[in-house]
């Protein structure tokens, strides 16, 4: 026994002293163009696939990847940030590309074996010492575009692939960066697609804030990041200016929606609840101008209203100077708020919202009369309002129950701050 303790010393002696020879010495040859050992691709490979099954989310977990627009969603990210190392269909790889080790697939050559699940986890974490980047952004549910776009490549020509990536011709006068982003928004901001917002219907202020908060990151999308990330400050303003300039003429064709759940909406997003403010306090519609750097949302996608609104809930979606206030408005809302609330605003008729929104809001008759002093008016209205809610006041803005303390409401307290806000600005 003592002779085998010995033997295994002197190796584990012998193996530290040539480890320190290969580290220390520059024994290993790290040249790409001598390549690896016969057993290393195999090796590496194998612990590369098992670890992916170990830790790629449950198959329950894939959505729908064949629903419209999502592959060319796909595309269009592919063409942008994964390209230059793995190609396109009809199109050969870089010779670059052809001379890493080790060498990215061709996207045609993606081994159809893995699943999207997995494939959702290599796009989204990225693989060491491969060249291959993680996700630009922690937000991942963007990551399935690419999944459904990597899932249908394999059968695609590369006239098809040029058609869903290809690059409209712009105006004279159109501001660089336009094409690019036209690729996927349109150049009036209609794209059509349901899993990319319309652009046409927003305000300048909130779209130049938006395209900043991609850029910097502070808003997570691994997509938008990418796209917003490769242009100067100075282009951002100027495409929110060109897209905030589209006038909303021509709404999407009428969709399919449920009458009761449209109902459902219109009466969450016009009263609130207990926790949920208004939502048409800040988003509208309503007659009158509204606070600029607030979105629009009548007319805007359902499925992307819904997307928006389910990573406020988790938190995971941030934005620009007021995304505090929309997080905590919707930190409580349910599945079937989201739903109905995205209905809704899908529902609105996005060019007579913009045209309510440029008419003068009617004054009060209080206000119309010699003397009037609507400011202290006002005030006196609202002191009242906060003597009258008291315990065995009645209900209150939302159909719910003030506190047993008498104060406002959580919700009502958002609400107001809210007000207050768009009051200043």
């Amino acid at each position: 026994m003592k002779r085998v303790l010995q033997t295994l010393a002197t190796l584990a002696v012998l193996a530290a002293i040539a480890g320190a020879a290969i580290v220390f010495g520059g024994l290993f040859n790290v040249s790409a163009r001598a390549g690896h050992w016969a057993i290393t691709p195999w090796l590496l490979h194998t612990t590369f696939r098992n670890s992916v099954e170990l830790r790629a989310p449950a198959q329950s977990e894939v959505p729908d990847l064949s629903r419209d627009g999502m592959v060319a969603l796909g595309a269009g990210h592919f063409d942008e940030g994964c390209r230059t190392c793995h190609a396109a269909p009809g199109h050969r790889q870089s010779a670059v590309a052809a001379a890493m080790v080790p060498r990215p697939p061709h996207v045609s050559e993606i081994d159809p074996s893995w699943k999207p699940n997995e494939l959702h986890w290599i796009v989204d974490e990225g693989v060491k010492m491969s060249g291959m980047p993680h996700w630009p952004a922690p937000r991942t549910d963007d990551v399935w575009p690419v999944v459904a776009f990597l899932v249908e490549v394999r059968d695609m020509t590369g006239a098809e692939y040029d058609d869903l990536t290809a690059r409209p011709e712009v105006p004279d006068d159109a501001p660089d960066g336009l094409a690019y982003c036209a690729m996927c928004h349109g150049l009036d901001g209609r794209s059509g697609n349901q899993w990319i917002p319309r652009l046409d219907i927003q305000p300048r202020a909130y779209l130049e804030r938006t395209l900043l908060a991609y850029a910097d990151g502070a808003r997570s999308s691994g997509i938008m990041h990418v796209a917003a990330s490769r242009f100067p400050e100075a282009d951002l303003v100027e495409l929110a200016a060109w897209f905030a300039d589209r006038d909303p003429l021509a709404d999407p064709a009428t969709r399919n929606l449920d009458a009761a759940l449209v109902e459902e909406g219109a009466d969450l997003a016009s009263r609130g609840t207990r926790d949920v403010p208004a939502c048409t306090s800040c988003h509208g519609p309503k007659a009158g101008p509204r606070a600029e750097d607030f979105p629009r949302l009548a007319g805007q996608s359902q499925l992307y209203l819904a997307q928006q609104l389910r990573l406020w809930r988790d938190g995971d979606r941030g934005g620009a100077g007021r995304a505090n206030l929309m997080a905590k408005s919707a930190q409580d809302l349910s599945d079937a708020d989201i739903a109905a609330l995205a209905a809704y605003f899908a529902s609105l008729s996005a060019t007579r919202t913009a045209v309510a929104e440029r008419l003068p809001v009617a004054r009060r008759p209080a206000e119309q009369g010699q003397g009037a002093h609507p400011g202290r008016d006002r005030r006196k209205q609202r002191t009242t309002d906060r003597a009258s809610s008291g315990p065995d006041a009645g209900p209150t803005r939302g159909g719910g129950r003030p506190h047993a303390n008498g104060s406002a409401r959580p919700g009502i307290r958002i609400f107001e701050t809210v007000r207050s806000l768009r009051r200043r600005s």
